[in-house]
């Protein structure tokens, strides 16, 4: 049977995919730079080293909520793809000036120091702010593959486990709410997750028939890696270690969780106030409250 006709409606329908494919594409690509594309060399995971620390993926995170109109916050993520050992940053919009002032004071935070950077395609990352930055400090600067979300696999699961199951999903555009989320990775978060929290790491892969089949190293947490590392000098170490002895990690839990109420009071907060503003600009809430009958 061959087909003859079809409504419009239906050729929406079936071309449904296709047109989000499009659209995304348009998003993303709209602002990218060629010639700064030709400068900065591709690398899949597999081509980043990872036999010692310094070499960092970066990526951002979204907090929109179900709308991506107007200003938000973006949570800046950034993992040493040898150790684990993550860094973040709560940064409203995704202005190239702010991100590579966050992306500085990650660095700075780091305990060693950095030799790649490893972002995606976005502008916010791929831009010649950070470009140029790398090449004043010294530091390599690679890029993932369009569309191809493995090449930062790394900082990908960090995204999941060190922010949206922290963070959630909700939207979060207000500067309270910022200052909460960015003083929250810069503290307690990075300190709960880096000396107390194990990471697996992939030592072999066998592939048998359809399936791969994974061996793991034992658990670690990013810090005891970073003990372990012979690139890591010994002052670098006996800093680390002066610091991990004053830390309790159901102090620093109890100290997240609070954050994370108070996060989540901003949040009400500020929707309730949202709600009364759309209910005063209403023609019906305000005749309502002027005392003037509905049109």
């Amino acid at each position: 049977m061959v087909l003859q006709a079809m409504v419009a409606s239906t050729i929406d329908e079936k071309l449904k995919h296709e047109k989000e494919v499009e659209r995304m594409k348009k998003k993303y690509s709209s602002g990218r730079t060629p010639l700064l594309c030709s400068k900065v060399p591709v690398k899949t995971s597999t081509d980043l080293d990872r036999s010692k620390p310094g070499v960092e993926q970066i990526d951002f995170v979204e907090h929109c909520g179900i709308s991506a109109s107007g200003e938000y916050v973006n949570s800046l993520s950034i993992v040493d793809i040898f150790s684990g050992w993550w860094e973040g940053d709560g940064v409203m919009g995704k202005g190239q000036e702010r991100s590579l002032l966050a992306l500085d004071e990650a660095r700075k935070r780091c305990p060693f120091p950095w030799s790649e950077m490893h972002p995606d395609n976005g502008t916010s990352l791929l831009n010649y702010h950070v470009y140029e930055y790398a090449q004043s400090t010294g530091i390599d600067f690679s890029r993932s593959r369009p569309y191809k979300k493995n090449d930062n696999c790394f900082v990908e699961q960090k995204n999941s486990t060190h922010i949206r199951q922290v963070i959630g999903y909700l939207r979060y555009d207000t500067e309270e709410e910022r200052a909460i989320i960015s003083d929250l990775y810069r503290g307690d978060l990075r300190l709960y997750k880096n000396f107390f929290q194990p990471v697996m790491k992939v030592i072999e892969k066998t592939r048998i028939g359809g399936k791969v089949k994974k061996k793991f190293d034992i658990p670690a947490t990013p810090y005891h890696r970073l003990l372990a590392s012979a690139d890591m000098t010994a002052e670098q170490k006996q800093k680390l270690t002066a610091l991990y002895v004053t830390l309790n990690p159901a102090d620093l839990k109890r100290r997240i969780d609070k954050a994370l109420t108070l996060l989540h009071k901003s949040y009400v907060k500020h929707a309730h106030q949202s709600d009364k503003t759309t209910e005063m600009s209403s023609p019906f809430s305000m005749s309502l409250f002027i005392g003037q009958p509905t049109a």
